[in-house]
């Protein structure tokens, strides 16, 4: 897709620095990490979102995801703990609008914090929304 970078990046047109890659997608490391080996998983095909995504894109971005997660804890960098993070739509946080999976590596004592204050709606509550996501399916 014109002026993706992205895209430019999977077309070998930007530069980058890979990773690892598969048949359907690319990990390259993000020019701007919260820790040291801050990889992102693409798609080939431009894909705005997550849903946007095939069910085969959807598996290879989360095949070559645990590839990275795998190498990132048996390469010696920093990493305790990993974190799989995905923003779809501005709301969420996504900046760049071609589905990406940041694959982060955590240290103890690390700047990436991430606030939430947990709900607990009743039984009756859940159940309703789990119905109406199955009538979605």
């Amino acid at each position: 897709m014109k002026d993706c970078i992205f895209c430019a990046i999977v077309a070998g047109e930007a530069e980058a620095s890979r990773v690892a890659e598969n048949e359907l997608c690319v990990a390259f490391l993000t020019i701007g990490p919260f820790n040291t080996g801050h990889t992102l998983v693409v798609p080939k095909r431009h894909a705005v979102t997550f849903t946007d995504l095939t069910t085969q894109e959807a598996g290879a971005m989360a095949e070559l995801g645990q590839q990275v997660a795998q190498a990132l804890q048996a390469s010696g960098l920093p990493c305790e703990g990993l974190n799989l993070w995905m923003a779809n739509g501005e709301v969420a946080g996504q900046d760049v609008f071609h589905a990406h999976l940041h694959v982060i590596p955590r240290r103890e004592g690390d700047s990436l914090k991430m606030q939430v204050q947990w709900t607990h709606p009743p039984r009756a509550e859940l159940d309703a929304v789990a119905a109406r996501l199955r009538a979605a399916l």
